[in-house]
């Protein structure tokens, strides 16, 4: 009976070590990933919910397709508007409320803000019903102000958020009649210098790679890709904006590698890229290494704005 009693003792024992070790390793596992300024998720037009993922590790940004339904909402993907698949729903309300519950910040490590860019797609191409949707948005926007990045009579205050807009809707027009708005346009190296689109309008340049570059990361890159691509961000630094890089090649992971660190090493802000897990991993392993904008100041969240502060410079529509 001793011998039994100390068998189930000792068994006992065991579950109770291998339950403990894997508490441990799911707290492990839930540990809150480093905040990186530098990873950018791009999203598919079927992806079920976008954000969750993106946040849980650390990266500091999200590429969005969107295209205008029912009621003025603007809906994620390119096809038919989903019940309940909304930009507000899917991503602004769940973004803006884990800001609000942080006083202000999106993570306590948080150094730039989270670039969140709206990309207009789909079919429908009329201006009067891009530009209502537009007007939606600045409304859902306008509802979590205090958190937002703004731009006040050509004046830059960062927020946790920064929103783009970018796709098929050019909206630089309408933004630039706003002295107080909540978005900017997305650019690209052409704006650069450009008087008809400042920084306070285009504060980040975007471009795909493959629309100046044609190395896939499988060779040694050349000494003339290389210095196209570090003049280019030091112009695009230079004249006081980001500089994010999307539409990488799918190659290997291996491949894909090399095109980060080369990326990173010619001081690109925002590398976007569809592997959000490698993307992470290899920033975690390999920081950006280069100053970084002032800190994201933590805002204590403020009441809505008043009715009489919607839409204050909105042109109508044309």
């Amino acid at each position: 009976m001793a011998n039994d009693v100390a068998t189930l003792l000792g068994a006992l024992a065991g579950v109770a070590g291998a339950t403990g070790a894997a508490t441990l390793g799911v707290a492990v596992a839930r540990r809150p990933r480093p905040y990186l300024p530098a990873g950018h998720a791009l999203v598919g037009s079927q992806a079920g919910d976008p954000l969750p993922g993106v946040l849980r590790r650390g990266l500091a940004g999200l590429t969005v397709p969107v295209r205008p339904g029912p009621h003025g909402e603007l809906f994620l993907g390119s096809g038919v508007p989903q019940p309940g698949r909304t930009l507000r729903r899917m991503v602004l309300s769940p973004l803006f409320a884990r800001a609000q519950a942080r006083g202000g910040r999106l993570c306590r490590d948080q150094r730039v803000p989270f670039r969140l860019v709206v990309e207009f797609t789909g079919p429908v191409r009329d201006a009067d019903t891009l530009l209502r949707a537009y007007r939606m948005l600045d409304q859902q926007l306008r509802d979590h102000a205090p958190l937002l990045s703004r731009c006040v009579d050509g004046r830059l205050d960062p927020g946790a958020v920064t929103v783009a807009i970018t796709g098929i809707v050019d909206v630089r027009d309408l933004l630039a009649t706003q002295s107080r708005r909540y978005a900017f346009a997305d650019g690209s190296f052409d704006d650069i210098g450009a008087a008809s689109a400042p920084p306070a309008l285009v504060p980040m340049i975007s471009e795909p790679w493959s629309r100046r570059f044609g190395w896939d990361g499988c060779e040694p890159i050349s000494a003339e890709e290389r210095h196209l691509l570090h003049a280019l961000v030091r112009s695009a630094h230079e004249d006081g904006r980001t500089v994010r890089v999307c539409g990488l090649p799918t190659g290997s992971r291996k491949a894909r590698q090399a095109i980060w660190t080369e990326l990173a090493g010619a001081g690109v802000d925002v590398i976007a890229d569809v592997d959000q897990a490698g993307l992470a991993r290899h920033l975690r392993r390999h920081p950006v290494l280069r100053p970084v904008p002032p800190r994201v100041p933590p805002r204590r969240p403020t009441p809505a704005p008043r009715a009489t502060d919607q839409h204050p410079d909105i042109a109508p529509a044309v």
